[in-house]
């Protein structure tokens, strides 16, 4: 499902770090070596049939590479 996050991402959480990333050797593969994490957080969104609504998303981050694979976990309302 795609999406437009909105909104600031709030209450931002870290979900694993490191070694406890599953897809940690995918990561490092495709988007190179870093200190990776995986964190959880809220948001407005618009989805594609333009419906604007709070979610919690999942994503993939690391110093100097920034945010990849942003998923939309949870719709919230």
């Amino acid at each position: 499902m795609n999406f437009e996050i909105l909104g600031e991402i709030r209450d931002i959480e870290t979900i694993a770090i490191g070694n406890s990333i599953r897809e940690l050797k995918r990561l490092q593969k495709a988007y190179g070596s870093g200190r990776w994490r995986k964190l959880k957080g809220l948001t407005t969104i618009q989805l594609e049939d333009g419906t604007i609504c709070e979610a919690e998303i999942h994503w993939y981050e690391a110093h100097g590479i920034g945010k990849k694979e942003i998923k939309l976990k949870y719709i919230l309302e």
